[in-house]
Formats: structure tokens, sequence, C-alpha cells
């Protein structure tokens, strides 16, 4: 039998585990491409939940299950991290008004996470962690019929989960063909394996932070106290008068007063942080709402002037869990359609604002925003219905983890890349029934070719391509269309293709680690070559791919 503690420990383990081999995970990503993220999803997801899980002490299996799957529904990243919190929700669910559970019951609950994934998932892959995670289910509920011991069925499912694995190099053409094993299973066992150890009374310490390459000390001197507008950082708690107050008129007030403002409430108190030149002015509206109970009040200027001079800065630690920011309220509809699109890079967000996007979240390949991420931009919309634009393949499951979640109305137009999500934003028309802006938008999307040039991450026989790293790589809708020491020369391959699928628009987004000269050239090259095309460029700034390249034909 396990308790709450002992699960607790088990899922704690399971992000340590996973934290420390999350590089190895995200290397058996095949395609070389630098987006090998399966193992930073997996682990960012997993800490999410052991961080709740470490607020807690002595509570019940139904309650630590109960948390760890909340925490994960929204700090889900990517496809593999969504997947992961749909197996710990169905768990959770099997595990609902538990005190303790035996082998037999543990089984029974993987069958239900299993049973959760599958129900989610629109077309089920086989040789992926879904069929890792249903192999070592079964097992387990085989196992519980003969020995329903916790430690011997969840050894059944460790070592069922195993052989599946390795069997998933067979199971998917590209994997055989790299001959690697599927990198969101690689990350299951490594659950089911700390779990195990957990159980059997080791140890498992947190993996070690990354160390990176920073400077010992930001020079403070180099910074103007001219540029902090409000100078106080204020802090406090209000005991609530009562349990129903609207503090969106505080909110507005404080507005007037100050920036960076977060409110953060339960039932009984609510607690306050923003900048400002008047503190005791902030301090005396909120206790209209109840009473004051803690405040921290920093001068900003005074804590600068101390850091340029090599001094500690002066602080106070009343109110030192603050700094994390709460969840913001949900914005009132003033309109009938909001739009929340997800780019990376400056330019990028500009084109999708120009297009009427409210709300952009910030993250594309290699940095997956989380479900809490988007659900966020969500609520800050002020509209009915908010249309969310994943523009990457990986985020769009993320995105639908948001419906139940929300009062608004939520629709994912499944945009896989930017360039899909900009034709179909050119498309959408504010005055059309909602069925009909989906259908045209989504229609909009068919008609685009997206090209992504990159770099080659990795040596690689791909596609009968060998590849070397840091080679210039090419993305041809979903297909690798080749690599070249010479980017011009690709560029000129991709142009010729372009000419013979008649293309009459092509778009050049360039990116962060482009010059405007260097996208001039590639301009011209597909200028030259589609004389019959309307070419435009446009600096992008998006991070990882030099170009991104929209072509379309009416």
């Amino acid at each position: 039998m396990i308790d709450g503690q002992t699960l607790q420990e088990m899922l704690i383990g399971a992000a340590a585990v996973v934290e420390k081999h999350k590089q190895q995970i995200n290397e058996l990503n095949v395609f070389p491409v630098p987006d090998g993220d399966t193992g930073t999803n997996m682990s960012m997801t997993l800490n999410t939940a052991a961080a709740e899980l470490r607020k807690l002490h002595g509570a019940a299996l139904t309650k630590v299950a109960d948390t760890a799957a909340s925490a994960m529904l929204r700090g889900a990243r990517g496809n593999s991290g969504v997947i992961l919190s749909l197996l710990l929700r169905g768990i959770s669910k099997s595990m609902k008004g538990m005190e303790a559970c035996d082998g037999a019951q543990f089984a029974a609950a993987l069958q239900g996470g299993v049973d959760a994934a599958y129900k989610a998932v629109m077309k089920p892959t086989e040789g992926t962690i879904l069929t890792v995670a249903r192999v070592s289910a079964e097992d387990a509920v085989a196992a519980a019929e003969t020995d329903s011991s916790f430690e011997s069925v969840l050894a059944a499912a460790f070592a069922s989960a195993e052989d599946a694995l390795a069997l998933t190099v067979h199971q998917n053409p590209v994997l055989e063909k790299a001959g690697v094993v599927d990198a969101g299973g690689k990350g299951w066992v490594y659950v089911l394996e700390a779990m195990q150890a957990v159980c059997r009374g080791e140890k498992i310490e947190a993996a070690p932070a990354a160390e990176a390459a920073v400077k010992e000390q930001a020079d403070f001197a180099d910074f103007d106290t001219e540029d902090i507008t409000f100078a106080y950082d204020t802090v406090f708690i209000v005991r609530k008068a009562k349990e129903d107050i609207d503090l969106a008129p505080l909110r507005r007030y404080l507005d007037t007063i100050g920036d960076s403002i977060v409110i953060g409430e339960d039932d009984e108190a609510f607690k306050v942080h923003v900048h400002t030149n008047i503190p005791g002015a902030a301090l005396m509206r909120a206790q209209k709402y109840g009473t004051l109970e803690l405040a921290k009040i920093e001068n900003m200027q005074m804590q600068h002037d101390d850091l340029a001079a090599g001094r500690k800065a002066r602080s106070t630690d009343d109110l030192e869990e603050d700094e994390e920011k709460a969840p913001q309220g949900v914005a009132a509809p003033e309109k009938k359609y909001g739009v929340v699109a997800v780019c990376a890079g400056k330019g990028l967000a500009d084109v999708f604002r120009e297009l009427g996007a409210d709300n952009i979240i910030e993250g594309g390949q290699t940095m997956n925003p989380s479900t809490q991420d988007i659900l966020e931009k969500i609520n800050a919309t002020p509209s009915e219905v908010v249309f969310v634009f994943p523009n990457n393949k990986n985020i769009i499951m993320a995105a639908e983890q948001t419906v139940p979640l929300t009062e608004k109305k939520v629709v994912v137009i499944p945009s896989k890349t930017v360039p899909q999500g900009i034709s179909a934003l050119l498309m959408f028309d504010p005055d059309a029934n909602e069925e009909d802006v989906v259908a045209t938008m989504k229609m909009a999307m068919q008609h685009v070719t997206t090209i992504q040039v990159t770099y080659a991450a990795r040596d690689s026989d791909f596609d009968g391509h060998d590849i070397h790293a840091g080679e210039y790589l090419a993305l041809y809708g979903n297909s690798l269309f080749g690599s070249d020491t010479d980017v011009e020369k690709l560029l000129a391959a991709l142009a010729d293709k372009l000419k013979a699928e008649g293309s009459e628009f092509i778009t050049v987004y360039y990116g962060a680690d482009i010059n405007e000269d260097q996208a001039s050239t590639a301009a011209a090259i597909f200028s030259d070559r589609c004389p019959e095309a309307e070419v435009s460029v446009i600096n992008g700034g998006q991070p990882v791919y030099y170009y991104l390249i929209s072509a379309e034909s009416q």
C-alpha cells in the first residue's frame, strides 16, 4: 500500500529524474533541426507539479494526486507535456477519495490515465509515449491479478515500459531509420523508474541547476535612475471585510498611480504588488476593502544607488513570497471575437498585432508556452469568443487544454506554422458568424506552403540526405528539403521549387541572426527566380530560424 506521502515523494522524485536526464531525452528527437525539446517540456511540466507538492504536508493520497494533476494541467508544455499531464489527470480521477491504494488500485489508476490520454488525442500514433504507457498499464493490471502488492505491480509496469520502449524503434519508420527509441516514451520510463526507486526506499536527490555563462554581477552603474518612473516597490496584504469583494475598482485606481500591478486573492484576503511614488495612497485606498495586515515598501532608486556603489541593497523581507506572479482575473467582454497568437520575434508579433491580435504569447520552437501561459492571455482578452493561433504543431494540444479552464469560449485554429497563422488571420472577418469565420481561416491555411531555414543541430542521415551539424537546413512543408554550407545556394534551390509549384505570393520573414543586407539578397534570389511572383520581405526577428518563407497561390 502507498499513502499520500509516498505518492508525493514518487512524483517529486520523477521530476528530479526527468530533469537530470532531460538533455538525453531531447537528443532522442530524430529530426536534425534544433527543436529537440521533449525532455525539456516533460521536465518543466513535472516540475510544476513538484513545486506545488512540496507545499503539502501530511496530505491524503487523493489530495496529492489532485494537486499534481491540477498543476500539470496548467503547466503542460508541448505535446509530450500535455500527454504526461493527461496521464496524471486520469490517474488522479481513479484515485478520487482514496487515502491509500494497493497494487491493483494503482494498476487501475495507470489504466485510467492511459484511457484519458488516448481519449484526448485525436489520432494516436503507435511507437510513442502513448504506446509505452498503454503497454505498461496493461501488464500492471495483469500482474495485479496474481500479486496485488504495490511493489510487484510497479515492478511489472516498469519492466513492461522498458520492453515497450525498446520496440518503439521498430514501430515508427523514422525512429527505425535513426536507430533510436521514442523520446516521450523514454521520459515515461524515467517516471516509472523514479517511482520504483522511491518505493524501494531510495533517496532521489534533486538535479543540480544547469550552469550558465553569466556575468558575476550586473553593472548597475550603467543603469540610470531616471529610468525608474515609480520609485517605491510596494507589497501588502489585506484581510477582506467580506468574501465577495470586487477588486476591479482597486486595480483601476492603482493603474492611475503606478505600474507593475499584480493582485492575488483567496476567499479571506488579497495581496497587492505595485510600483508607485505614493505608497501611502495605495495602502489607504486598499483599506476600503478590509484590514491591512502586512506591508513592504522598498525604494528602488536607493537600492540602485547602493548596488552601483558596491553596497548591499537595503531591503525588507516581510512579504518575500509575493514576487511570484498571481493569477489575473477574466477580462469582461467588450466585443464578440478576440485573438491570441503565439510567436517569437518582435517583427512577427507586430504583424499579428496589425492583423488584429489582442494578445501575443512569446513562444514557438524550442520554447513552448504552457497551458497556463495561454490561459492567462485568453482570460485577458476582452471578448466573448477567443481564437487561439498556436502557430506550431507542438503547441496545439496545450492550447486545446485551455477550453474547459475558462468561462470564455475558446476556439483553437490549428495553425502549425507562423505563415499559416498569418494567412488565416488575414481572412478573419469580425462581422461573420463563428462557423464561417473558422471555416474561412482553416481554408486559408490550406493554401500556404511554409519553408523554414535553420541550422542542423546534429549529424544525420535523413530521407536520403547526408546532413552535417552546423549546415544550413531547409524544411519544405512537412518534409526535409535539403542542407548546404552555402545558404544562398539553398535559397536558390528553394526558389526554383516555388517557381515550379506556381507560387504567386512569397513572403520572406528574416530572423534575429540575419541583417538587412542578407535579407535583401535572399529576397532578390526569389524575385529573380520567380519573376511572376510578388515577393515581400519582413523583419520577423524570430530566433532559431534564419528565414520563415510563406508561399501562396490563388
